[in-house]
């Protein structure tokens, strides 16, 4: 089976889906922003700058139709009318730069909060969770904050200071026409504010949608091989468009709700300004007002429209990107896998001699969570479906042995028997239901997670490989490793052809997932990146699975060469790897129902002997 580190989520269709979570907050979003406030400050100085800039204009042009009826020279009013265009423009243009600068930034510091926090989240969440949805938090829905600052926020700060101006002087000009077109205008605003609301839930939904694509085309993309296969290609497809379909709609939903908000714009302008036209024609004419005054009335009411429509954007990116905050924060809010550690209390410790000691252990795995299988290995996924079963169930069940300091100790048993629970376990990936799982005598729930992990090389059984550089690869356990060193431990395990066939040498690149490697390379890399990093316990999960014989072979040398003083801790499937282990360790259905060595189980334990037979060892 694969081993619960992996951290990959079920690929099946049939996995347990997400609930809506959280809706996110305005308050929620703060935080975002005043990682940047000095930024944020200049940015708000320069847009009352350029507030005032713009409402001085209007009272230029007032002031110059003013001069020119009276046959005055215009003086310096003309200069002084460009000297303010010239400057609202400047300012406009450097506060543009440090609003799509700040937004960037800020979606930068999303994406590494919601990255640091994702990658230290207990395993169990990962059981439960599909990768592709994930990635898409990270990516897509972290870049609807960007919206926020280069359309929203700030702009609306300035866009307020504009508008309160515009007002000052449109009820200083004549309070008869505000009146009128503060009616108009506050029909409008209503309609937005109305239909924000639904925009917030809309734009979640879709986000949502679009986290189910991304996961949908990652589990096909990374299984293709499987899917060609089985000429399931065009049933793959047609489930990714489908998603595709859903977001599709879903985004049509928001489109329409937001088209909604152009238009209302729009209409509250256009009915302002006829209003104001034909009102203010005939208080003209009356004598109310100047042809001046109205042509500045004029020019402030197109000012407070435009903030108006800034306003009405801000609302609509506001909305769409809480919509995806609360995504976000739905990551961000889970408890990291070290939170609940203050709350457990160790047993006291004991003098052992033993490297890894299970007292009564019993294990049950979180709902719905469970040991992901390789979508190529069918005996893994049968595990994995047996052990995701077992939300309801214990998976093992009063477990107790110890693992000698220094030897080798072999778990074998059927699948479904709880092997890979256990490696999970002294990893700490997760903490037993009840008993206790011990580190040199002492209770590891006392122990650092960082030291612990440092202590343990641990190879699971899918063997994975990460994308990039056989160095890479290499040094993910021991970063300080020399290029002799890597290259050392690549020829214990048999992979010099690799480092030959490539003029890159430890540079070549393995692929996405290590699928430049055959199989068999995939796992001795892996091999060769626990011995390299030369723990003093080795946890190898069905380690030479994917080996034929003479590489099996090999890489058993390798492994007995490095085993000197340490504490191994294997399973198996093919007793004749480990027959010659100094103890075996038989479980089934979460029991140890045998301890020794291969003679001695053979004569003692019905199961191990029925194994021992079908494998042609006795």
């Amino acid at each position: 089976m694969s081993s619960p580190r992996s951290g990959r989520p079920s690929r099946s269709p049939f996995a347990r889906p997400q609930d809506d979570g959280p809706r996110a907050s305005f308050r929620q979003l703060l935080p975002y922003l005043a990682e940047h406030r000095p930024v944020l400050a200049v940015v708000i100085g320069l847009s009352i700058l350029a507030a005032g800039a713009s409402l001085a204009q209007p009272a230029l042009v007032s002031q110059v139709i003013t001069v020119v009826q009276s046959g005055e020279s215009l003086g310096m009013l003309v200069w002084a009318l460009i000297g303010l265009v010239v400057a609202s423009a400047v300012l406009s243009g450097f506060q543009h730069y440090l609003l799509q600068r700040t937004g960037t930034s800020v979606v930068y510091s999303a994406r590494r909060q919601l990255v640091r926090r994702m990658l230290r989240l207990p395993i169990s969440e990962f059981d439960t969770r599909r990768t592709g949805d994930l990635v898409s938090r990270v990516g897509s829905d972290t870049t609807l904050l960007y919206a926020v600052i280069t359309q929203g926020l700030i702009d609306a700060i300035g866009g307020a200071l504009v508008f309160v101006g515009a007002l000052i002087a449109m009820l200083i000009i004549d309070p008869v026409l505000l009146g009128l077109t503060v009616l108009v205008i506050a029909v409008a605003v209503v309609t937005v504010v109305t239909l924000s609301m639904r925009i917030r839930v809309a734009s979640r939904k879709q986000q949502e949608k679009v986290g189910d694509l991304a996961a949908s085309v990652e589990r096909s993309l990374s299984a293709v091989r499987t899917v060609r296969a089985a000429n399931a290609t065009e049933r793959e497809t047609a489930a990714i468009e489908k998603d595709a379909e859903g977001a599709w709609q879903q985004g049509l939903v928001v489109a329409r709700i937001s088209a909604l908000v152009v238009p209302v714009s729009g209409i509250a302008l256009q009915v302002a300004l006829l209003v104001v036209l034909g009102v203010g024609g005939f208080r003209v004419a009356s004598g109310a007002i100047t042809v001046a005054s109205l042509v500045a009335f004029i020019l402030f009411l197109f000012m407070m429209i435009m903030p108006l429509g800034q306003a009405f954007g801000a609302i609509n990116s506001v909305n769409q990107a809480l919509g995806a905050l609360g995504r976000i924060q739905e990551i961000v809010t889970l408890p990291l896998e070290t939170d609940r550690d203050a709350e457990i209390t160790p047993v006291a410790a004991i003098e052992s001699d033993a490297a890894i000691s299970f007292e009564n252990v019993e294990f049950s795995y979180p709902e719905g969570a469970g040991p992901a299988a390789a979508p190529d290995d069918p005996e893994g996924a049968e595990l994995a479906a047996e052990e995701r079963a077992a939300a309801d169930r214990v998976v093992l069940r009063g477990v107790s042995f110890d693992a000698p300091r220094g030897k080798r100790t072999a778990l074998v048993g059927p699948s479904g028997a709880g092997k890979s629970t256990i490696l999970a376990l002294i990893e700490r990936f997760y903490d037993p239901t009840a008993g206790v799982v011990r580190f040199g005598g002492v209770d590891i729930r006392g122990l650092d997670r960082v030291e612990l992990r440092s202590q343990i090389g641990y190879v699971e059984q899918d063997a994975p490989v990460l994308a990039g550089t056989l160095r890479e690869n290499l040094l993910l356990g021991a970063p300080d490793a020399t290029e002799e060193q890597c290259i050392e431990v690549l020829r214990s395990v048999n992979l010099t052809e690799v480092l030959d066939r490539n003029p890159l040498g430890l540079d070549a690149p393995v692929g996405e997932s290590g699928i430049m490697l055959s199989g068999g390379e995939r796992q001795r890399l892996a091999i060769a990146r626990a011995l390299l990093a030369a723990p003093p316990i080795l946890l190898l999960d069905e380690s030479t699975s994917s080996l034929d014989g003479l590489n099996e072979q090999m890489l058993r040398e390798a492994i007995d060469a490095v085993a000197v003083d340490r504490t191994l801790i294997v399973i198996a499937h093919r007793l004749s790897t480990v027959v010659d282990s100094d103890q075996i360790v038989v479980l089934d259905h979460g029991r140890v129902v045998g301890v020794g060595t291969h003679s001695e189980l053979v004569q003692s334990t019905p199961l191990y002997k029925d194994l021992a037979k079908h494998q042609l060892l006795v």
